[in-house]
């Protein structure tokens, strides 16, 4: 695939150099040329020039050289193809593809992203203005967000109306569903798939409009955050909110702060470092480091990484070694996150981002501070944990200073624990693993009957709720603990609450969910729950068939023909997402007489 070589000729000729650089740096004519400070390098005598009339630029002082391509394809780290069209945009030119199906698949991505555009202006303008936001509006001035704030990113309110932001644009149906803001019920009606959320535009790296961020009021029921579902332009394990923002000023301090939330993102602009940004309601996956090693060698973690286990180091040293990435974690106070402390305290918020430390280091560091080290047993145990830690690290050499840092801090022989650091772990035996209990103390047998797709569905819900919930409701599991436990920790805020809410079966099964990670994909696990739950439901509608009278026959029948075709589209991985959505909105339908 390729765009045509005469519409790259016109993108280099129409676009100005002189006004593309400007963007970056500060120019001045001398002669016929235009010279400035190096906007690839640090210096402090010009020695950066532009050629208007030929379209290029030269450094004196590193080297950089090119056209306007190759410049936009350097600062805006894009390939040739992305460069042009980013051009192409500014400069109003039309492109042509040699490939027709990529050329329309282009257009067609374009098209999603204006509509995603006008739902962000839509929101927007509703949080200013309409009555029904004044709650919305009351708390983000709580939470220090003054109107230049709400403006500059583009904050919104969603109303709580089924289908006002469907009625005020009036896209197609299909146009709707792909751009996940909404998606069309069983009655063929189009609804909205955000309501009553204040709600946070996210943008790609490009600047271009994708998705949102949606989140309730303190009041309001429901999961905290609810994030666009994947679609063609929105993937969130290659997003990251806040990147359109703070691309330029990453690469000026070589430096990415990686956040949770998109209050986080925002109260490090408010404290003057608009270098921040935030995972989707996803963790951290390779392709955001990959996208984020485009601007700077080195992250700093910004939030709790002291839960990080064995699975989660294991990526972040795999990260460091594969792609030239230093990794370091902020120095925030327990307890407490960026969002609150930049409220709080800026000052504290820019100490904790100037001492991070890196990863290693931050996890012994947590092993001594909850230490006893007056007592010989204390310091043993410290010593042991920090082994622990430390063994994981993939480096010989950073292994064994780390092991000298723990002999000085116990007092405990050096030789004693690089015998024990290369000492191997015994592996538990399968009747240790099978003998977890609950919190009774009673091994719970009923699990080796429960599927294992509801399983991994819980872990899910118990570590990457975000991932999950928008995808799986409590009605589709057959086990009807899974289904309860399901139900409470999406309802509730913390395990201990849904333990609190349990009964001991409850209980035993959340602890043990508790220590079970899972890096299954969300989607493939949701799918295969909707699938069984249909073929189910199907079993039911033949049923009720048999027994029906003639009048009801045909509503069962147009019902299960319904059924059967959203089974096989959940079972085709291409259109899975629309299918989950026509699902969700299915059961979230409301009466009729509430439409």
């Amino acid at each position: 695939m390729g765009i045509v070589d005469e519409d790259i000729g016109r993108v280099r000729s129409d676009s100005d150099i002189v006004a593309i650089v400007g963007q970056y740096t500060q120019l001045r004519r001398v002669g016929r040329r235009f010279t400035g400070l190096c906007p690839f390098h640090t210096e402090k005598t010009p020695s950066f020039s532009v050629n208007s009339e030929e379209g290029l630029y030269y450094c004196f002082g590193c080297g950089q050289k090119g056209d306007v391509i190759t410049f936009v394809r350097d600062k805006e780290q894009l390939d040739f193809v992305g460069a042009v069209e980013w051009l192409a945009n500014r400069a109003n030119i039309t492109l042509r593809y040699t490939d027709a199906d990529q050329g329309e698949n282009r257009r067609r991505k374009t098209k999603l992203q204006a509509a995603v555009g006008d739902a962000i202006e839509w929101y927007h303008q509703r949080l200013l203005s309409a009555d029904d936001a004044a709650a919305a509006r009351a708390y983000l001035r709580h939470r220090g967000y003054d109107g230049d704030l709400v403006r500059s990113f583009k904050i919104g309110w969603a109303p709580d109306g089924w289908d006002e932001l469907a009625r005020a644009l009036k896209l197609s149906n299909r146009e709707l569903s792909d751009s996940g803001l909404g998606f069309v019920n069983r009655r063929g009606r189009q609804q909205d798939a955000f309501r009553r959320r204040i709600m946070f535009p996210v943008y790609d790296a490009q600047g271009e409009p994708v998705g949102f961020g949606g989140r309730k009021l303190p009041d309001d029921e429901g999961p905290k955050y609810k994030n666009s579902s994947e679609s063609t332009i929105y993937a969130k394990s290659r997003l990251l909110y806040g990147l359109n923002w703070a691309k330029a000023a990453i690469v000026e301090h070589d430096q990415a702060i990686v956040c949770e939330g998109y209050t986080d993102v925002i109260a490090f602009f408010q404290a003057g470092m608009g270098r921040a940004v935030a995972t989707c309601g996803t963790a951290l996956t390779e392709d955001h480091v990959k996208l984020l090693r485009r601007f700077a060698g080195r992250v700093v973690l910004a939030f709790d990484a002291d839960t990080a286990g064995q699975d989660a180091a294991a990526r972040f040293y795999e990260w460091e070694r594969t792609h030239g990435l230093d990794v370091a974690v902020a120095d925030l106070p327990p307890g407490i996150d960026p969002g609150d402390l930049g409220r709080k305290d800026p000052e504290e918020l820019r100490r904790s981002i100037e001492q991070a430390r890196p990863f290693l280091q931050f996890r012994v560091d947590r092993v001594f501070e909850q230490a006893d080290l007056a007592s010989a047993e204390g310091r043993a145990r410290a010593a042991e944990h920090s082994l622990a830690m430390i063994a994981e690290h993939p480096d010989p050499l950073v292994r064994d200073q780390y092991v000298m840092e723990v002999a000085t801090r116990t007092r405990i022989q050096i030789d004693l624990l690089r015998a024990q650091l290369g000492r191997p772990k015994s592996a538990k035996t399968s009747s240790q693993r099978a003998s977890k209990v609950g919190a009774t103390g009673e091994v719970s047998t009923s699990l080796t009957r429960t599927p294992g797709r509801e399983l991994e569905a819980l872990k899910l819900a118990v570590h990457h709720q975000d991932e999950i919930e928008p995808l799986v409701v409590s009605e589709l599991f057959e086990d009807e603990l899974c289904g309860t436990v399901y139900d409470l920790v999406i309802r509730c805020s913390t395990l201990h609450e849904v333990i609190e809410q349990g009964g001991p079966e409850v209980a035993g099964l959340v602890q043990r969910l508790s220590v079970e990670e899972t890096q299954a994909p969300a989607m493939e696990v949701a799918a295969r729950l909707w699938e069984s739950f249909l073929e189910r439901t199907m079993n039911e509608s033949k049923q009720e068939l048999v027994r029906a009278v003639a009048d009801e026959q045909a509503e069962i029948f147009r019902h299960h023909t319904w059924l059967r075709l959203k089974l096989e589209e959940v079972r085709d991985p291409s259109r899975q997402a629309r299918a989950l959505r026509d699902l969700l909105g299915w059961f979230e339908e409301p009466d009729e007489e509430s439409v």
